[in-house]
């Protein structure tokens, strides 16, 4: 697996903290795997969960409607990515 980036770890500290998944520590979070289905196994209302943390946290809205939506939350690495495009603006 490969080594989490700090903002990464941020991330996945939020990840586990909105989704109670108390069993898990960032290093358990492949960054390049998926977040949904196999991989973390989220489901939809994780992300409605994860989504209003992320909004709480870094202070912008993601839309359900976003087709890029499945791009964003494919994976840790991703996410951390497109959080940290939105922060920048």
């Amino acid at each position: 697996m490969a080594e989490l980036t700090e903002a990464q770890i941020e991330v996945a500290e939020l990840i586990i903290e909105a989704l109670n998944l108390d069993d898990l520590t960032p290093q358990d979070i492949d960054p390049d795997a998926a977040l949904f289905r196999e991989g973390l196994g989220l489901d939809s209302i994780d992300a409605l969960e994860l989504a209003m943390a992320i909004s709480r946290k870094y202070g912008f809205q993601l839309r359900s409607d976003d087709p890029n939506n499945s791009t964003i939350f494919s994976s840790l690495r991703a996410l951390t990515a497109y959080i940290e495009s939105q922060r920048m603006t």
